[in-house]
């Protein structure tokens, strides 16, 4: 007798669909992040590197296509996709990736669903979860967005559903992207979201080596050395690990870092040259990648770094990333709007330079982060923007004579952006803003015309459609001497 009981057999699924079934419910039950659920769930379920890679591929491309998926579903199964059983719904967007966007074989997709429902949610269900499938794998993935757009409300809607973007997220990339004379973009921009994005690795100043060495070194493990950012490598396929391992730095100098996140932190070290003595803040730094490389940078000016991060967990997090220039940064955990993140609050702390990476949507990461665009939504806006100005206010007041702050998210929202940046100016009138363009262009690693800065704002705005980064959004404002 089976596991099920009453003589019935237990249901054979591949480990591979189990744990992708599991992260999608990790997600949306727990608010788990997959880049984190997803490795964790592959070790204890202790899958090989094809199964790794098949359970990889479902996860993201079911996060991705979510939306689309539910839309697909919907007009298949004739009813809303909030009408379905939540692990029913998860069952069918893994199967609907399968039959629309991978090389599975439609019996097995199908088959290998129906037992998944028997497994993990209600066996009743399967014989719906067949129909469902079957009548998705009989239109082809033109026909069905045809559907789409003739179910469809509005031109925007329809765009929404066919790219799986939320449509006031797709309104304020063309927002964005309007703000810069690009309208026309938000096609691509939005077709970029969708795809799987290299791994990048930053390899981080005083390393010993240099990219060109590293290039070689890391060859056989899929390195190139590629990209705007001038410490910037990415991975043709392969296991980042091993790449890492392959350039024989000291630990912790070699990691995988978007390369936007690398410029970002560059711009602020890299505006002028280092004094010694210099004193540098990181208001927001959790988890740590932009903070190594500011250590890394200070470490061979002769500066020092504090590193404030409001989570104590978090903040243990930098302490691991920047282990390898430990000697240059220090690791406090405060809120940023309050004194004591800037000192012992006994006094006016002040700082040459500061850094406010400021929580936000994570709109500009969504290729790496799919279930984002699920999670936020416009009534989150304004007490993200609320904090953003607070904690800049707060920085701008710790600010030295002849300091620059860098003001930073990953999120290309203007509402996150330039509405609060340019509030902060106002309410600070004696800072400036710098031509950040100029800047990150001036820092990038060479590319034929220039890094495509679009725009007349001073500040520079990346682009996974066009940068190949993370949507990450750079202002420059310095206190005059």
């Amino acid at each position: 007798m089976s596991a099920n009981g009453g003589g019935r057999r237990r249901p054979r699924v591949s480990p591979a669909r189990v744990v992708a079934y599991d992260v999608l419910r990790d997600v949306a039950d727990r608010d788990a992040y997959a880049n984190l659920a997803l490795p964790a769930r592959i070790r204890e379920a202790g899958l090989d590197g094809r199964d790794a890679a098949l359970a990889t591929e479902l996860v993201s491309g079911s996060l991705r296509g979510r939306g689309r998926y539910d839309r697909i579903i919907a007009l298949a199964a004739k009813r809303p996709a909030s009408a379905i059983d939540a692990r029913t719904l998860n069952v069918l967007r893994l199967g609907a990736h399968q039959l629309l966007a991978m090389r599975t074989a439609s019996h097995a997709a199908v088959n290998e669903s129906v037992e998944l429902q028997r497994l993990v949610a209600n066996p009743a269900g399967a014989g719906f979860v067949n129909g469902v499938l079957r009548t998705v794998g009989r239109t082809t993935d033109e026909q069905w967005d045809e559907r789409i757009d003739a179910a469809a409300p509005t031109a925007d809607a329809s765009l929404a559903e066919r790219t799986s973007h939320p449509t006031w997220v797709l309104r304020a990339l063309r927002d964005a992207l309007r703000a810069e004379g690009r309208a026309d973009e938000l096609e691509r921009l939005l077709a970029a979201d969708n795809e799987p994005p290299r791994v990048s690795l930053a390899l981080l100043p005083g390393s010993g080596i240099d990219l060109d060495t590293a290039e070689a070194l890391g060859g056989e493990a899929g390195l190139v050395a590629t990209g705007p950012s001038p410490i910037g490598l990415e991975l043709d396929g392969g296991d980042p690990a091993r790449a890492v391992r392959s350039l024989d730095v000291p630990d912790g100098y070699a990691r995988v870092q978007d390369q936007g996140s690398q410029l970002a932190a560059l711009a602020l070290a890299r505006l002028r040259p280092v004094r010694a003595g210099e004193r540098w803040l990181d208001l927001c730094a959790g988890p740590g990648g932009k903070t190594a490389v500011l250590g890394a940078e200070a470490r061979l000016g002769g500066a020092s770094v504090r590193a404030n991060e409001v989570s104590e967990h978090r903040a243990e997090l930098v302490r691991r990333s920047t282990a390898a220039v430990a000697d240059a940064v220090e690791v406090v955990s405060h809120d940023g709007r309050d004194p004591e993140a800037y000192g012992d609050g006994r006094g006016p702390e002040l700082f040459d330079r500061i850094l406010v990476d400021a929580p936000c949507s994570g709109l500009g990461a969504l290729r790496r982060r799919p279930e984002a665009r699920w999670r936020k939504a416009p009534a989150d806006l304004p007490g993200l923007t609320a904090l953003q100005g607070q904690l800049l206010d707060a920085a701008m007041d710790h600010l030295a004579p002849g300091g620059v702050l860098a003001y930073v998210t990953c999120s290309p929202h203007l509402a996150e952006t330039r509405v609060v940046l340019e509030g902060a100016l106002r309410r600070h009138p004696h800072l400036r803003e710098l031509d950040a363009r100029a800047v990150v262009g001036g820092i990038a690693r060479g590319v034929a015309g220039g890094l495509d800065l679009a725009g007349d704002a001073p500040s520079a705005q990346l682009w996974p459609h066009r940068h190949g980064t993370d949507a990450m959004f750079i202002a420059l404002v310095e206190r005059p001497a």
